[in-house]
């Protein structure tokens, strides 16, 4: 296995580098929301979606460095996510990645404006037109759709939703696959799929990594429900616990600790048998998949 540890650090120089460049400049009228922008986007993180967006290129033998505007655009719309999570009218958190939350900075009007700046940003960064050799408007839009239906109500926002009116509720494994899936699961799976589409995959690979994608997000969210009982608050930047403080639906919470690990490790197998067809190129999304289910943060 290759050292996934020190590829996310360097993919990770690689996406800060270019998001240095497409971050909203701390001038003018605006400038406080900019400021505000500019906090959490900059505020640490893994930069998962975006390295998933340049391995999903490279596995299909494209040019990572031409899908970076889309992979920023993913960020950007991930941080947007979060600064809306931790406002009071959703999970009122004080720490993001050991720092005060932006509404604790800049108060909740301002960083409520700066998610939706975010999240706008984010779809203006992925319709710019660049230099030859970048991808045509037709796959620029097919990716703007998918990213579009992952952070819209039939994806994120659709499963927070569900995840916000379920909490102290009863509710079956179905219900809390449905939350999982949207809320955090779509924008993953939507992340390594566009890059596949950016770098130019046939319809085989694309669905192939479509199928990676679907199972490494609920493989993601799952390992999150699990950290927030078993993880360091120190290493993960917040407090722990938060889930049964606020009654949420977790898997967890609804099946087991033991029932969720199981279902994770199955899902974590559905993902890597998706790259079977994948040459050493696809090695670092195998790679990412177990990492994703072994993070401690």
């Amino acid at each position: 296995m290759m050292d996934i540890r020190a590829y996310l650090r360097e993919k990770k120089g690689i996406v800060d580098e270019a998001l240095q460049g497409f971050a909203p400049r701390h001038e003018g009228p605006a400038e406080e929301v900019a400021r505000a922008m500019n906090y959490s986007l900059f505020a640490g993180g893994k930069r998962l979606r975006p390295i998933l967006c340049m391995a999903g290129a490279a596995a299909v033998g494209g040019d990572e460095r031409l899908v970076l505007p889309a992979a920023c655009a993913l960020e950007m719309i991930h941080t947007y996510s979060l600064i809306h999570d931790d406002l009071p009218v959703m999970d009122n958190d004080d720490l993001r990645r050991g720092k005060p939350t932006s509404h604790k900075v800049f108060g909740e009007a301002v960083a409520l404006l700066a998610g939706d700046g975010l999240l706008t940003e984010a779809f203006a960064l992925m319709a710019r037109t660049g230099p030859s050799g970048e991808p045509e408007p037709p796959t620029l839009l097919r990716v703007i759709a998918l990213i579009a239906r992952a952070a819209g109500y039939e994806g994120m926002v659709g499963g927070q939703t569900v995840d916000i009116v379920s909490e102290g509720k009863q509710v079956d494994a179905a219900t809390v696959r449905f939350i999982h899936t949207r809320k955090t699961g779509a924008l993953i799976a939507a992340s390594v799929v566009s890059g596949a589409i950016l770098g130019g995959g046939d319809e085989g690979r694309v669905a192939a990594i479509t199928a990676y994608g679907e199972a490494t997000g609920l493989a993601f969210q799952i390992a999150d429900d699990i950290l927030d009982i078993e993880g360091d608050s120190e290493k993960m930047g917040k407090r722990v616990g938060g889930d049964a403080r606020k009654r949420k639906i977790t898997y967890p919470s609804v099946l087991g600790l033991e029932e969720s690990r199981k279902i994770q490790e199955t899902v974590l197998e559905k993902a890597l048998s998706a790259l079977e067809g994948f040459d050493t190129r696809a090695d670092p999304l195998r790679d990412l998949a177990r990492y994703i289910v072994e993070r401690k943060k």
